[in-house]
């Protein structure tokens, strides 16, 4: 296991709660049920940051819940999708120690500031994720 793998869920709580109260999420829900993750929702659509012990890295997606099923997304195919990112890499994900989480963090914080006012509408937030290649899991 990495050393950033105890300091996960403090890191992201560090970077995300000011992004979360200039977004309107609550939040965080934490668990670490399969790997360390925590998700800031909001009343469309929410946002998860994951842990990979293994790699030490992160990752960042975006989620859409409907009835039926749940969009998910990472969060630089959205920014690609919605225009405010031109090409893949502007990002880090590596978190094999401390400096490494806390810039891919606020890497991946960044951009959900950016894709955010492009998601506001249920319909327009469905549409941009399925453009940037979405999964779809039913919820059935």
């Amino acid at each position: 296991m990495v050393p950033s793998a105890k300091v996960f869920f403090t890191e992201v709580r560090t970077v995300y709660t000011p992004v979360a109260a200039a977004l309107g999420l609550t939040g965080p829900e934490e668990s670490d049920l399969v790997a360390p993750s925590t998700y800031y929702a909001g009343p469309v659509l929410g946002y998860r940051i994951t842990f990979g012990y293994r790699e030490g890295t992160i990752s960042g997606s975006v989620e859409l819940h409907r009835d039926a099923y749940c969009l998910t997304v990472d969060v630089e195919q959205l920014a690609m999708a919605t225009g405010v990112v031109e090409k893949r890499g502007g990002i880090s994900f590596s978190a094999k120690n401390q400096k490494q989480l806390r810039k891919s963090l606020q890497g991946h914080a960044d951009y959900a500031q950016l894709v955010h006012p492009f998601l506001a509408d249920l319909d327009a937030a469905e549409k941009l994720m399925r453009q940037a290649g979405a999964r779809e899991w039913s919820r059935r």
